[in-house]
């Protein structure tokens, strides 16, 4: 009894350390000027975090206007993020995807609303069964103008369900590109038992939910 009280109480001590060394991480973070990406070949890039990032690349990759989704890390205090380190939440990254579009066809505004279109809003630290800082909801900004975008997006939400939203609002900082088995992993891997059961369920929601959004053949 001895012993299984010992190994539970340095569970719940490294478990607290964690999370302290998260939240650390995070207040640095949001005290930072934003790093604003410029337009290149008149596409832009915006940066979201939500979960799963297989779910959400699948999710943007539908999107018209969209021209790329990168799955990534971002969020975090450490440079060059594993999945496997970032798994730990030691790092204080989240799973996040870099979505590339035009701006001339799909705006900045309307990549929020499929942001929270997309998602359970109100789920802390996770989206359905993945759980834990990496997994949880962020919303990047490069400028004030974004900033202020999401800001009223996400209060007009929480009036609108009469509940807190989870996300997290952070200036963009770095974007880390994730190992080349994450890339498209939803449309390369369709028989995945996580795909089948979790992100292809979660894309054809919120396919239903914006048919006006979506590229001709999703």
């Amino acid at each position: 009894m001895k012993h299984l009280f010992a190994s539970l109480l340095l569970i719940l001590l490294c478990s607290c350390q964690n999370t302290a060394q998260t939240k650390k991480a995070n207040q640095a973070t949001t005290a930072q000027e934003p790093v604003e990406i410029p337009i290149q070949n008149g596409k832009a890039r915006a940066y979201f975090a939500s979960g799963c990032f297989w779910c959400v690349e699948a999710i943007y990759e539908s999107v018209k206007g969209v021209d790329e989704v990168i799955s990534g890390y971002s969020g975090g205090h450490t440079n060059n993020p594993t999945y496997e380190a970032s798994n730990t939440g030691k790092t204080g990254h989240a799973e996040a995807v870099e979505v590339i579009y035009d701006p001339k066809i799909v705006s900045f505004e309307t990549l929020v609303d499929v942001y929270f279109g997309s998602q359970n809003p109100t789920q802390v630290n996770g989206q359905g069964p993945d759980k834990g800082s990496q997994y949880r909801s962020i919303i990047f900004y490069q400028n004030n103008e974004q900033k202020q975008i999401i800001i009223q997006k996400k209060e007009a939400l929480a009036k609108k369900l009469n509940a807190k939203i989870a996300a997290e609002i952070y200036p963009f900082q770095k974007f880390w590109k994730a190992e080349a088995y994450h890339q498209n992993y939803e449309r390369l891997n369709p028989n995945n038992p996580y795909v089948r059961k979790v992100s292809i369920p979660r894309l054809n929601r919120f396919k239903a939910k914006f048919p006006e959004l979506l590229k001709e053949g999703h």
